[in-house]
Order: C-alpha cells, then sequence, then structure tokens
C-alpha cells in the first residue's frame, strides 16, 4: 500500500466527535492556509502530499546557531548579534527550553473549543528586561539580493512566528509582539569553496498580530467536521496536477 495513503496506519487522523484532543501542529495549520484541500484529504482521509526533499544545509546551519546562542543562554549574557542590533534581551532560560524546540512536541495548548491540542516547535526565544519573551526563527538561503521578508511567499514565515506568540501566550507567558528572523544568507562572492560556506547574518524584526489564530482553528474545525471534501484550488500545484493526471488517465 501507498505511503501516501494508508488511513489504517498509526497516524494522526481526525475522527468528528472524538473525545481525545486532536493534534494539529503549526504546520498543519499552515497547509490549511495553503489548500484546505490538500489539508483535508491528509488530516482527514489519511492522503499526504508527497513529502519534499530534505533541507540538510538549513538544518545544519539551525543546529549550529541553537549551539551558539545556548553558550549566551547558560551564561545569562547577550549574543554580539543583538548588541550589533540593539536588541536589549539574552537568551532565554526555562527548564522546558529542549522541550519546546523539538519536532512533534515543541509548545503546546489545548483549544477547548475546537478539541485540537495545538503544538509548534520554535527555533529560539529571548527575553527582554520588560520579562517579555522574544520569539526567534532562523532562516538560511543563498542568493544575491538582500534578504527581506518582502516576498508573498514569505507570509508563511509571519504566521509561523505568531502561532508560536500566540502558544507561548496561552502558556502563560508575557510575549513581545515584536519577533525577530536571524536571517544566514550565503555568500556566492568568494573566489574559491575552500571547504567552507560563508554566510552574512541578518537579525529582520517582525511585528506579529496573532489575533486570526482564533478564528483559523475554528474554520479548520469546521472543516474537519464536514463530510464534504472541499473543492479544488486554482493557486495550489498538487491540485492543478491531480486534476490534469486524473484527465489524461
Amino acid at each position: 500500500m501507498s505511503e501516501y495513503y494508508n488511513p489504517t496506519r498509526s497516524r494522526n487522523i481526525y475522527r468528528p466527535g472524538a473525545a481525545e484532543p486532536f493534534k494539529l501542529s503549526r504546520s498543519k495549520i499552515e497547509l490549511y492556509t495553503e489548500c484546505s484541500r490538500c489539508f483535508y484529504l491528509d488530516r482527514k482521509l489519511g492522503v499526504g502530499r508527497p513529502p519534499g526533499f530534505p533541507f540538510n544545509l538549513n538544518s545544519a546551519v539551525d543546529k549550529l546557531l541553537k549551539k551558539e546562542f545556548d553558550i549566551h543562554r547558560a551564561a545569562n549574557t547577550a549574543h554580539p548579534l543583538m548588541k550589533h542590533y540593539g536588541v536589549d534581551a539574552v537568551p532565554f532560560q526555562h527548564e522546558r527550553m529542549d522541550e519546546w524546540r523539538e519536532n512533534f512536541k515543541g509548545v503546546q495548548h489545548l483549544h477547548k473549543a475546537a478539541n485540537f491540542l495545538v503544538t509548534g516547535a520554535v527555533d529560539d526565544i529571548w527575553i527582554n528586561p520588560q520579562k517579555e519573551l522574544i520569539v526567534v526563527d532562523y532562516k538560511s538561503t543563498a542568493k544575491d539580493a538582500e534578504v527581506t521578508l518582502d516576498a508573498d511567499w514569505q507570509m508563511g514565515y509571519k504566521r509561523q512566528m505568531e502561532i508560536y506568540q500566540w502558544l507561548l501566550r496561552r502558556v502563560g507567558h508575557a510575549v513581545s509582539d515584536t519577533g525577530y528572523f536571524v536571517y544566514c544568507n550565503g555568500r556566492t562572492d568568494k573566489e574559491a569553496f575552500d571547504a567552507k560556506l560563508e554566510f552574512d547574518i541578518k537579525l529582520i524584526s517582525y511585528t506579529g498580530n496573532d489575533a486570526w489564530v482564533e478564528g483559523m482553528l475554528m474554520d479548520i474545525k469546521k472543516c474537519l467536521d464536514s463530510d464534504k471534501i472541499p473543492e479544488t484550488s486554482n493557486e495550489c500545484d498538487y491540485c492543478r496536477y491531480r486534476e490534469a493526471a486524473a484527465r489524461v488517465e
């Protein structure tokens, strides 16, 4: 049986009326915003999108950044990047920090109205003198142009940060509206590779607004409770592919 279609396997499939909370990750919320049909097929019917290729270099950058900031977390000191950009904060020390950064665990909150256990794994959290938590996300790329948050597809980055802010507020923390992206841009202007890749690192601030999250969760519940598969999205490459393949088969 295909790994993309196997509703009988042990996985997180939504069952209307179930007493047990349905685990809903930040990435699956993002999938719903991209295409409600793909989301429904995945979470309700057990047909997931084909997996993408792993971004191993990006993962390596994330891991090294976490190690670097953890040195300052242990010492309760500001990282030089914070000082350079005038951010008055230090990495946040908390007994659950490792859990909050772990995939498939993360920060968790039970949204009782929808009966969803909402989860999201953060890259980092800082804290300012006002005792507000600052959500920090690591991003890496390699391009000649200056890195920004201006592209339409980067709205997903912004929603990602807002969900993390929402989650941390729901578990009882004061959270700053301002978060930061530690954006690493691989340099291609060197004379040679020399077995190393160098990066320019830019700190980009973003003022989040998580007011949309509650409504989105209730929209997702309504979608999953329905017996009707959502309409095909003209903006979804997966939907267009399925339709084109069905026509020629």
